[in-house]
């Protein structure tokens, strides 16, 4: 069993080895030939050399001997940078897998009594589909008797074709098929084209916009905004009460004559100051004797308040008057 799994783990590895040589060009010691015809780095032309000299020039400069045409006799070698050469080639694939464009067959389907209307709508969908390099497949639907009309059918597929002459030809004549008639126009360009067209149309409205992705442009026309507020602010700021005033009364301030101030009057020539008395000396030795301050008198005691009346006895009731009083005895 174990000889077995050797076997097989020996043929896969062959395997293996295969695929990356006949996937990937051979380099360096995987050349298997007494001499090449060696080209240099930048292309010039080295010639015929032993396998062994051109490794040892592809050491000394630090590159990959590789085998650019192994059909050639002798085969040919180039020197270079082999990482380098793969992604180039990895990125050309990947280019020209995104410039392939795979041409669509889009259908328009008429009725032999379409309204005018309809029809230049259909019309202008397939000009809407050539323009964009796909072809256009063109489709008459007959019911009932229509069908013994044939005719009718041709001279609209050749109407539709001079309609759209100037974005696509005719590829297939109008031809029967059960019910309907089918007729294909091609479009004049390829779909390559189109898109290359349709980008180099796009290039001006993008520079005008200023470039870039939405965000790009929301994020400059932010930037805009905050420099003019920041213009805005950096003015300077007046409070002045003719700030207020209507633009019709500064003109007018503006235009008014300006008068003159007066002149300040000019100064008297100074008098000669007449020198003041001076005191005597007996008179600044003895200072001027303080006035006793008058003592304050004792205020006399309040007088008590004299006591209020006592009050009335109140008249009785009923209007009787009072018993007078009788005569005195002796």
């Amino acid at each position: 069993m174990s000889g077995c799994r050797a076997a097989v783990g020996s043929e896969a590895t062959g395997l293996d080895y295969r695929r990356s040589t006949i996937s990937d060009p051979r380099i360096n010691e995987r050349i298997r030939v007494p001499e090449v015809r060696l080209v240099g780095p930048n292309g010039e032309q080295v010639g015929i050399v032993r396998i062994e000299d051109a490794l040892r020039l592809a050491a000394e400069a630090d590159l990959d001997l590789v085998e650019v045409a192994p059909a050639a006799k002798p085969p040919v070698a180039k020197l270079m940078d082999f990482g380098k050469f793969k992604y180039e080639a990895a990125v050309k694939a990947r280019e020209s897998r995104k410039n392939q464009a795979n041409t669509v067959l889009k259908e328009v389907r008429f009725r032999l009594k379409i309204d005018t209307h309809d029809y230049e709508t259909k019309v202008g969908r397939a000009r809407k589909f050539l323009t964009a390099g796909d072809k256009v497949k063109a489709i008459i639907q007959f019911r009932g008797r229509e069908q013994q009309r044939p005719e009718l059918g041709v001279r609209l597929l050749e109407k539709f074709a001079t309609d759209v002459e100037d974005l696509g030809a005719v590829e297939s004549r109008p031809r029967q098929d059960g019910r309907n008639m089918v007729m294909v126009v091609g479009p004049l360009r390829t779909k390559a084209e189109a898109r290359a067209e349709a980008r180099k149309n796009a290039a001006p409205q993008r520079e005008r916009s200023g470039g870039g992705s939405r965000r790009d442009q929301a994020a400059r026309e932010a930037r805009a905004r905050a420099e003019e507020r920041a213009a805005a602010d950096a003015k300077p700021v007046s409070n002045s009460v003719g700030d207020a005033f209507p633009a019709e009364f500064k003109k007018m301030a503006q235009q008014a004559p300006k008068q003159e101030a007066p002149k300040p009057a000019a100064p008297a020539k100074d008098s000669p100051k007449k020198a003041a008395p001076k005191a005597s000396s007996t008179q600044q030795a003895k200072p001027a004797a303080k006035a006793p301050a008058k003592e304050s008198a004792p205020r006399p005691a309040a007088k008590p308040k004299p006591m209020a009346a006592p009050p009335k006895p109140a008249a009785p009731k009923g209007g009787a008057s009072a018993p007078k009083p009788g005569p005195r005895r002796a």
